[in-house]
C-alpha cells in the first residue's frame, strides 16, 4: 500500500501544479471568471488530497489495515470524482457533470471518516 498511495500522491500533486498552472496562464482569457473559479476549487481540492494521499502512505507503513486502504482509495476516487468532474465542466461548459462533483465530496468525507475512526481505535 505505501507504494501505491505515494505514487498516487505523486501524480495527483503533479498534476495539480501542472492544472494550476494551465488554469492561471492558459485559461486566463478563455475561461469566465466563474469558471476559472470552478476550476481553482478542482485544483485546490486535489492539491489538499494529494497530501492526504501522502499521508496514507506513511499511515500504510506503520498502521496497516483496511481502515488506511479505504482513506486512501476514498481520497483518489474522490479526486477523480470530485475535480474531475469540475475539470470537465469547465472546459466543456456541459452544465450535467456538476451532478457528478458531490459524489467526490462524499468520497473525500468517506476517507477523513475512515482516518477518523483508525484514530478512534488507536490505543490511548
Amino acid at each position: 500500500m505505501l507504494r501505491t498511495f505515494l505514487l498516487l500522491a505523486a501524480f495527483f500533486g503533479f498534476t495539480g501544479v501542472g492544472l494550476g498552472a494551465f488554469a492561471a496562464h492558459g485559461l486566463k482569457g478563455r475561461l469566465s471568471a466563474d469558471y476559472l473559479a470552478i476550476f481553482q476549487t478542482g485544483v485546490h481540492y486535489q492539491l489538499v488530497h494529494a497530501l492526504a494521499l501522502l499521508a496514507v502512505a506513511v499511515l500504510a507503513n506503520t498502521l496497516p489495515g483496511r481502515l488506511v486502504g479505504w482513506a486512501g482509495g476514498c481520497f483518489a476516487l474522490g479526486i477523480v470524482l470530485f475535480s474531475g468532474s469540475l475539470y470537465l465542466l469547465t472546459l466543456t461548459g456541459v452544465g450535467k457533470l456538476g451532478i457528478i462533483t458531490p459524489f467526490g465530496g462524499l468520497a473525500f468525507l468517506a476517507g477523513w471518516l475512515c482516518l477518523g475512526l483508525l484514530a478512534w481505535r488507536l490505543a490511548p
